[in-house]
């Protein structure tokens, strides 16, 4: 009896080793990374660097994390790859990624920090509300909007980060796409409650 538990167990484990899963750990990783480089440019043993360089690593860090933010996903659908334990590291990295990149851009100057006071409050909001959807066995899959204010908010860090034109323009328009896609799972939401 204790020997088909065992199977399935190592089963299960395999499964959630899989390659969106990782990729989504490694994203977990290069947060920090990405971080480190925005915030501590001022350290003494790399003063001999010029400020860009610290710019170009932070942004090279982002767009590796970013394009493995679009392979763990594409894999998992395409490769039925798709677990548990990827629902939630996928959403976790990109929070991490996300976070990391607006909190480093405050720090240095580049970001108005009353945008990321709006954007971070709705993510937080969100979170708490799909916890509450799937504990009420709700789908808590992203919609439309979501997806678009994802890619927003990642143009808007990577621009930032480089310090290019239209920048700032581009933060507040992530904040519009971030502000609204919570409005709209705010309102699926309510609308599933009544039904």
């Amino acid at each position: 009896m204790a020997e088909p538990l065992l199977t399935h167990s190592l089963k299960k484990e395999n499964k959630n080793l899989n390659i969106p899963n990782i990729l989504a750990a490694f994203r977990i990783v290069l947060a920090p990374a990405m971080l480190w480089f925005l915030v501590f440019r001022d350290i003494d043993m790399l003063n001999h660097w010029h400020k860009s360089w610290f710019d170009y690593f932070a942004a090279l860090i982002f767009v590796i994390a970013s394009v493995t933010d679009f392979f763990d996903g594409y894999i998992a659908r395409e490769f039925d790859q798709m677990t548990s334990l990827g629902a939630i590291l996928d959403p976790l990295a990109d929070k991490m990624l996300i976070l990391a990149g607006f909190l480093g851009l405050v720090y240095i100057g580049r970001a108005d920090v009353f945008a990321i006071f709006l954007m971070l409050s709705r993510e937080f909001f969100i979170t708490g509300l799909r916890v509450v959807a799937v504990s009420q066995g709700q789908d808590v899959s992203s919609t439309m909007a979501g997806k678009i204010k994802t890619v927003v908010q990642m143009f808007a860090i990577g621009f930032l980060i480089m310090n290019w034109p239209y920048a700032t323009e581009l933060l507040w328009v992530a904040v519009f796409f971030t502000i609204y896609s919570g409005f709209e799972y705010m309102r699926n939401f309510i609308n599933k409650q009544k039904t």
